[in-house]
């Protein structure tokens, strides 16, 4: 008698991990879209289309405030004309910005 009830269970809570695994699969593939959106052809991810989430999602050590003003110093200064422009927005150094060279265009 146990098993026969715990069976309908069962069924329920597998339902609700399979239905959880499909949301969270989709949440994660959301920012991918966008840091594909803003990366060219060479794979690179450029600064001057990027949004917040793709400059997070891509750039070492940026958090959603940096992002934030990345996108924030672009609209107010106009597009970088290379990637060491970075270094005039407030909170990006040096260091910061050579763990994601390699990573970033501005074409």
């Amino acid at each position: 008698m146990f098993r026969v009830r715990l069976a309908p269970l069962l069924l329920v809570l597998c339902s609700l991990c399979i239905g959880y695994a499909q949301v969270a699969t989709a949440a994660k593939n959301e920012p991918a879209a966008a840091v594909a959106s803003a990366s060219t052809d060479s794979g690179k991810l450029n600064i001057n289309t990027a949004d917040e989430a793709a400059l997070q999602g891509q750039m070492i050590g940026i958090g959603a405030t940096k992002a934030r003003a990345i996108v924030q110093y672009r609209e107010e200064n106009g597009p970088f004309s290379s990637v060491d422009d970075l270094l005039e927005v407030k909170g990006i150094g040096v260091k910061t910005l050579e763990k994601s060279r390699d990573k970033l265009t501005t074409e």
